[in-house]
Order: C-alpha cells, then structure tokens, then sequence
C-alpha cells in the first residue's frame, strides 16, 4: 500500500483546499494518505513554524497562498528539502485570467463572506489551536467537544477538521503513567468524547511514526502488551464516566469528525449540521 504524507497550506479555513484533495484522493484506490492541515497562514513567520514539520513528515505540499511573499517563501523551502509543491487554484485562476480579461484579486479567503459564522469559525480555529494537546485545561468548558485518547488516536487532526466546521475543540492524550486533570471529569457544556483504536493498527502507526523520526523502535511506546494496557486504560475511563467513544481504526478524519458532530447533536437533542451554517 503507497503511503503519503498531504500537506494542506491555505491562507484562509482551508475548506476548499480540503475539498480539491478529498476529490482528487477519492481517484486513488488502496492509498494510505496522512494528510496534515495548516489553515490561516497568512505570514513568513507562521510559515516558518510550519516548514519543521513538513521536514519531519515529507510529502506533497498543496497550497492556496495568494500572498507572494509567502508563496515564494514556501516554495522555496519546499525546494530545499526536495518536495513537490502545488498551487491548487494556479490553473483555474489563469484560465479565467484570460476568458475574463482581468488580473484576479489576490486577497486571502475573498470568496468567504465576512459575517458571523466566518468569525465564528476563526475563533473556533484559533481556540483549537491554543487547547491541543492538553493544554490550556483551565478553559474547557469553552469548548464545544472535547476528545479524549491515547497517543496517535488522531486526536489533533480531527480537531482541527472540527474547528474547520466551527467547533471548539481541545484534546487531551490518555496516559496511565499521567493521569488528566480533574477539572475533564467536571465538564458541563463539552461533549467529552473518547477515541480508540485496534491495538495491532495503534502499534503500526505508532511504529511508523518512530520511523519517520528515525528513533529507536525498540521501546515500550509500541509493545503489543504496552498499548493493549493503554488501550484498556483509556476506555475503562470512558466507560466509568459515561463518555461515548468513537472506534477510528478503519475511518477517516472526516468520517471521525462526523460522527463526533452527530454525537453532539444527538445530546442536543437535535441532527447537528455537518457543516456550521454560513460561509467560511
């Protein structure tokens, strides 16, 4: 199976970006896709915080930058470390160039009105971004969800792609070694929801990862026994607090993240869009 790291860099939500890769991604059979998302950038210096990780997780670089600087910057980068790097819309905005006799704006996000529901979803992202991880617990119960699990569960892709569709999400890793803080088991407006995995995928993935970093493998981290006890662990903490979990080993982000937006609409009591309602 061909594995593929896709990195996705948009100077807006990213929600175009993502649907150009999910179409051309849906031609492919037996692809093994990491696709790793960058909203919002919009300066060299956020690019430049970004690149570390494109370097550590090599792959093909997507992008919707209108902003030249940071265009040149990326595709320079992406030159240095031996990357392909492709401007999704370059195409279609030279071919209507031509048919329309006129120079296209370059401004970030143009086709994104700016009412409430476009700021209401830079909010969720930034919220996102800042509640990774574990960290900033002391503001959870700002949050929409709340995902809980153990290492490489996709936490942090999956909350992002919620934050994409205007949900504030944090995350928190289960760890037997380091338990969560209490205030997890006090929340009152966050859904908490408890992902999981096939222990033998967790083991591949977490291998893969240690690979990709050229560490050492031989480690607990990815012991069968290790991430059964982990595993086991985490959802013993689900099951005591009531928590509904969501199994990730065959579905996709987008799949995850769905079924966490139905999740939180069925507590509701109401069939939660996919999709925030509004532009972004």
């Amino acid at each position: 199976m061909t594995r593929l790291n896709l990195h996705l860099l948009s100077d807006s939500t990213g929600e175009t970006l993502e649907m150009i890769a999910k179409a051309a991604l849906a031609q492919f059979d037996d692809a093994d896709v990491t696709r790793h998302f960058w909203p919002m950038v919009r300066s060299r210096q956020h690019l430049d915080r970004i690149i570390p990780e494109i370097g550590q997780n090599p792959g093909l670089v997507l992008f919707t930058l209108v902003n030249e600087d940071t265009r040149k910057r990326l595709e320079e980068q992406c030159r240095a470390l031996g990357l392909p790097a492709v401007p999704a819309l370059d195409a279609v905005t030279e071919a209507l160039e031509s048919q329309l006799g006129q120079e296209a704006h370059g401004r970030p996000g143009r086709q994104h009105a700016m009412d409430e529901a476009y700021f209401e979803r830079v909010e969720a992202i930034q919220y996102t971004i800042a509640h990774d991880d574990g960290v900033g617990w002391e503001d959870w119960e700002e949050a929409d969800i709340v995902l809980a699990g153990v290492s490489r569960t996709s936490k942090t892709p999956t909350s992002i792609y919620l934050a994409n569709r205007g949900y504030k999400t944090a995350n928190i890793p289960i760890v037997v070694e380091s338990p969560p803080p209490d205030v997890l088991f006090r929340l009152r407006k966050p859904l908490v929801i408890g992902l999981t995995t096939a222990a033998d995928r967790l083991v591949q993935i977490r291998r893969n990862r240690l690979l990709s970093l050229h560490e050492d493998t031989d480690t607990s981290y990815v012991q069968d026994d290790r991430v059964q006890a982990e595993l086991k662990y985490a959802r013993r903490m689900f099951a005591d607090n009531g928590w509904p979990v969501i199994d990730v080993t065959r579905r996709s982000i987008e799949e995850t993240a769905a079924a966490a937006i139905r999740l939180l609409g069925q507590r509701k009591g109401e069939d939660a869009p996919l999709v925030h309602q509004g532009p972004v």
